[in-house]
C-alpha cells in the first residue's frame, strides 16, 4: 500500500507501479489477439507443411497455393519463425480491401497507421505479386503502397522513413487478385530457408527447405538409418540430424524482421528461445553421408562442425558405389548431378546409381530428385512414387523406389514415364 506521499512499501513510485503494471497487460493483450497467418512455402511443399504444422500443435490449418493460412497470436509468429522447416517466409495480414482503381490503392493505405508498424529510422520495402488487368505494370502497386506509407509518416512527423530494396528492416508484402487486395507484414524479413548454419555452399547448393521438405516427404521414422551418397556441401545431412534431435533448423539464425517492429516483444521471444533443446548426448540413428569429391566433403564437415548434432553425423569421401553394408531399414535421398555439365556421362550415372540401389540398399526407401527426365530412364526401376518439385528454377522430379529383399520383379522394371506426376 502507498503512503501519503506516494510511496509503496518497496519504495517504488505507486504511478510507475502502476504504468508497468499496465504496459505488461497490454503487452500480454497485444501477444494474445488472433492474426490472420499465412506461411508461404514452395510449390509441392503445402501438403508436408500442413503436416508439420500439425505436428506442432496447429490442427486447423487452409491449405492455399505454394502457401497455407492459420489463426494466431504474436506468440505464434515468433514460435512458427524458429520452428518450422518447411517455410518460406510468415506473413501477419494488415488490412484486406477491394479496389476499383489505382487510386482507390491509394487512398485505402493512407487509411492504414503505418507507424504503428515500424519507427522512421527504420528502412522498409515493398514486395509482393499482382494478378489484376487495372495496372500496366505489376511493379506500379508496390510504389503506390510506398507513398502512401512515405505520405503517412510526414503528415504525422514532417519526415518519412528510407527506402531500402535490397536489405529492408521491416517489408510489407502486397497481393492483389482481380480487385481485392491484402497487405501483410513479412515478419522473417529474409526467406527462412537462410538458416544460418552454412559456412561453405557447392557448386549447386540445394535449398534448405526444399531439403527439409524432401526429408519429411521421404516419411524417414527419425529413428532408422538416413544415407546421402550424394552429400555435397551437407544440407540434406544437416536437415536431417536437427529433425532426429528435435532442434529447430532455425537454431542458429539471428535475423528475423518482427525484432524491428514497433510493437516486438523481447522477452516473449527469449521465452521461446528458452524453451528450444540445444543439447545433444546422441542421435536415435545412424546419419551418413558420402561424396566422391574430397571438397565437398569438406564443405560438409565444416557446414556440421558449428552445430551441437555435427559430431555425430559420418561423412566418408567415396563414391556411392563403395557405400555398402548398411544397417536397414532406412531412407536414402539422393541429389545426384542432373547432367548440365556431364553431357552423355549422365544416362551412365543413373544406370550405376540404379544397379547400386537394387544390389546394395535392400531394405531401404531410395530416394532421387533430379531435374533430367530422360536420365530417370536409366535408373532401370520402377518409381513407386514421383512428385513434382522446384530446386530454384530448376522443375524437379522426386521419386521413390523401394528396395525389397529377394526378387521383385514388378518393382525392378523400367516403366519410363508411364506414371502420373504427382503436383
Amino acid at each position: 500500500m502507498p503512503n501519503k506521499k506516494g510511496i509503496d512499501i518497496d519504495g517504488l513510485p505507486s504511478n510507475l507501479f502502476f504504468c508497468t503494471k499496465l504496459i505488461d497487460i497490454l503487452k500480454e493483450e497485444a501477444s494474445s489477439k488472433l492474426l490472420t497467418i499465412t506461411v508461404k512455402t514452395i510449390f509441392g511443399l503445402e501438403d508436408v507443411l500442413v503436416e508439420e504444422l500439425n505436428e506442432l500443435g496447429y490442427p486447423k490449418i487452409d491449405r492455399l497455393n505454394r502457401a497455407v493460412q492459420l489463426k494466431g497470436t504474436w506468440r505464434d509468429v515468433y514460435y512458427l519463425n524458429l520452428h518450422l522447416r518447411c517455410a518460406i517466409s510468415i506473413l501477419v495480414e494488415v488490412k484486406v480491401f477491394k479496389i476499383r482503381n489505382e487510386d482507390d490503392l491509394y487512398n485505402q493505405c493512407m487509411k492504414i497507421d503505418w507507424t504503428k508498424y515500424f519507427s522512421i529510422d527504420k528502412t522498409f520495402a515493398i514486395k509482393g505479386a499482382v494478378f489484376s488487368e487495372m495496372f500496366n505494370h505489376t511493379q506500379y502497386p508496390f510504389f503506390v503502397v510506398k507513398d502512401a506509407i512515405a505520405d503517412t509518416f510526414r503528415n504525422k512527423m514532417n519526415d518519412r522513413p528510407d527506402v531500402n530494396v535490397k536489405s529492408p528492416q521491416v517489408m510489407f508484402d502486397v497481393y492483389i487478385n482481380k480487385d481485392v487486395v491484402t497487405i501483410s507484414l513479412n515478419t522473417s524479413g529474409a526467406p527462412l530457408f537462410q538458416r544460418g548454419y552454412r559456412e561453405e555452399i557447392g557448386l549447386a547448393p540445394l535449398n534448405e527447405v526444399v531439403a527439409a521438405g524432401l526429408i519429411r516427404m521421404s516419411g524417414w521414422d527419425r529413428k532408422s538409418t538416413f544415407v546421402d551418397p550424394f552429400c555435397g556441401s551437407g544440407t540434406l545431412l544437416i536437415e536431417a540430424a536437427l529433425l532426429a534431435a528435435n532442434i529447430p533448423s532455425m537454431i542458429e539464425r539471428q535475423h528475423y524482421a518482427f525484432k524491428n517492429f514497433e510493437g516486438f516483444d523481447a522477452d516473449l521471444w527469449e521465452s521461446i528461445r528458452a524453451e528450444v533443446n540445444t543439447r545433444v548426448t546422441s542421435l536415435p540413428c545412424e546419419i551418413i553421408g558420402s561424396d566422391i569429391s574430397d571438397e565437398m566433403v569438406t564443405k560438409t564437415r565444416r557446414n556440421l562442425r558449428g552445430l551441437s548434432v555435427g559430431r555425430f553425423v559420418k561423412t566418408e569421401v567415396k563414391p556411392f558405389a563403395d557405400v555398402k553394408e548398411l544397417n536397414a531399414p532406412g531412407v536414402m535421398i539422393s541429389n545426384p548431378p542432373y547432367g548440365e555439365r556431364m553431357g552423355e556421362e549422365i544416362d551412365e550415372l543413373y544406370g550405376q546409381l540404379g544397379d547400386w540401389m537394387k544390389s546394395d540398399m535392400k531394405g531401404f526407401d531410395c530416394w532421387i530428385l533430379s531435374s533430367n527426365m530422360e536420365a530417370f530412364k536409366f535408373v532401370g526401376l520402377r518409381p513407386e512414387r514421383k512428385v513434382k518439385m522446384y530446386n530454384g528454377d530448376l522443375e524437379c522430379s522426386f521419386r521413390k523406389y523401394s528396395i525389397y529383399e529377394g526378387s521383385k520383379k514388378g518393382k525392378y522394371m523400367n516403366n519410363g514415364n508411364s506414371e502420373k506426376e504427382q503436383d
